[in-house]
């Protein structure tokens, strides 16, 4: 795999509540250099980083309901739209957990399906995240049954801010339940070159991380 093919598995994150503008010029920088797939920020952050990658083919992307999940959903809906209406090339959206953990499948399957609905009709890519640290494996396979009916592009393991991050155990049930026409995103505490390549060996199609620059030069060096 070469380094541009490699770079492309990325969505770069920069999602902590205290980045300065500075901090985002040398983010947006670091995922120009590096030729990632797509730059994850607050939604507050999508129009600066837009500007700052204009005129390359990376995608900005924005994370909604983030990092907890617990809004309503007409507070969800209008922050997907704000959202694409700023700029953002794909949305990341945490699920009502506590709706899951409730046992309200109605209220997540709704909400997978408005969200879903509204980024379909812009032609943004929508990523489900499952936050899986806090759910059971039958949990797990029950998000999957909702995705296979709604068929968001991609359903993705963690927000990076929960109790645990990126499993490779999840990553292989999320790909063993799921259809395969959904791809898989890991995200949350994934820090070097072996941790990406077990992930996309357990069957992820796009890493989130904001290690990105470390894993890449870890790449080159091994590369050599």
């Amino acid at each position: 795999m070469d380094i541009k093919t490699f770079g492309q598995y990325f969505d770069h994150a920069l999602l902590k509540a205290h980045a300065t503008r500075k901090e985002f010029e040398t983010y947006c920088t670091e995922g120009i250099k590096h030729s990632v797939k797509m730059l994850a920020v607050n939604p507050a952050a999508v129009t600066f980083c837009k500007q700052c990658v204009e005129g390359t083919p990376i995608l900005v992307g924005a994370a909604v309901g983030f990092p907890l999940g617990q809004m309503t959903l007409e507070t969800k809906l209008f922050e997907t739209g704000d959202a694409i209406a700023k700029g953002s090339d794909e949305i990341d959206y945490v699920i009502d957990i506590s709706a899951l953990k409730s046992g309200d499948h109605q209220h997540i399957t709704e909400e997978m399906r408005r969200i879903t609905d509204i980024c379909r009709q812009s032609n943004v890519l929508i990523k489900v995240i499952f936050e899986n640290c806090y759910l059971s494996d039958d949990e797990k396979k029950l998000m999957c049954e909702i995705a296979n009916r709604v068929k968001p592009d991609y359903i993705k393991t963690s927000t990076g801010f929960g109790t645990g991050g990126a499993a490779i155990q999840d990553v292989k049930l999320m790909r063993t339940y799921a259809d395969p026409s959904i791809k898989i995103k890991a995200s949350g505490g994934i820090k070097t070159y072996d941790d990406v390549k077990q992930l996309i060996e357990a069957g992820a199609e796009r890493i989130g991380t904001s290690h990105t620059a470390s894993i890449m030069e870890e790449f080159i060096k091994r590369s050599h």
